[in-house]
């Protein structure tokens, strides 16, 4: 699916999460050093912390507008509190979650952020993984195919041609990355366990879960991928096979600055 930058509307006011809902959100890290203040404000000590370890500086603002802004995001369009009451728990290999709940349900959330372009995923009560990659030449694609893809997905990709190559890599990668982040595991989950569609025209999907009959990918999963912006690679996998997914922008992102990221 590919999404160009007037795809992504701009909410008005809070938006509801129904049972089938995913809603993904793009922000732009690079913000004003205004900006960046007052995002810095609403970290918990944690982040804090974390922000300062950053030896460069520009990683440190984009840190701080990455996880300011899913503060952001979460306290005014979905819970209606203030960003810095948010607390965040962590899954034994990560994942980040909200202790408060969602009227009856839990918010499920996962964000990626490449290049100074971020992605935020949102869902209630479905496990949900999302990730974005800025599409660059990588001259140990080859190597990294070999040393961490399954046998069906090294096939695949050695019979992709030369020109669609790139391509077909960040879409693999992106599809793994953001199922193994939506179960939670992360890369500790390895990669050649699982076989995903990336052939550069084909649709996403999750072809092969090991120790798991094919079904029970095809019942349980949607893989989605999609181009946020050009240059970039993105996929979404959430564990419904009946969702919605909605696009929004954060306000102060228009479809112009869209269009200048990452020229």
């Amino acid at each position: 699916m590919n999404t160009s930058a007037h795809y992504w509307r701009r909410p008005s006011d809070r938006l509801s999460l129904a049972g089938n809902d995913v809603h993904v959100w793009i922000a732009a890290l690079d913000q004003p050093a205004a900006a960046i203040e007052q995002l810095a404000e609403i970290l918990s000590d944690g982040e804090e912390r974390i922000a300062e370890r950053f030896c460069f500086d520009r990683d440190k603002r984009r840190y701080i507008a990455a996880r300011g802004l899913l503060r952001s995001i979460v306290a005014k369009y979905y819970l209606g509190v203030e960003p810095g009451r948010l607390e965040f728990s962590y899954g034994s290999h990560g994942k980040p979650c909200l202790s408060r709940k969602l009227g009856g349900g839990t918010l499920c959330f996962n964000q990626s952020d490449s290049n100074g372009l971020a992605l935020y995923a949102f869902a209630q009560d479905h496990e949900v993984g999302v990730d974005i990659e800025y599409m660059r030449t990588m001259t140990d694609a080859k190597d990294i195919v070999d040393g961490c893809f399954s046998e069906h997905e090294k096939r695949a990709f050695d019979s992709v041609a030369d020109e669609d190559k790139t391509e077909a890599f960040f879409n693999c990668w992106t599809r793994k990355e953001a199922f193994i982040k939506a179960i939670g595991l992360g890369l500790h989950f390895p990669l050649d366990r699982f076989d995903v569609s990336f052939v550069p025209g084909e649709p996403a999907r999750l072809l092969r879960l090991a120790g798991w009959p094919e079904e029970v990918c095809r019942c349980r999963w949607t893989l989605m991928g999609f181009t946020p912006k050009n240059g970039y690679k993105g996929a979404l996998a959430i564990k419904s096979t009946e969702c919605k997914v909605s696009y929004w922008r954060f306000p102060g992102l228009d479809p112009q600055s869209l269009d200048r990221l990452s020229r």
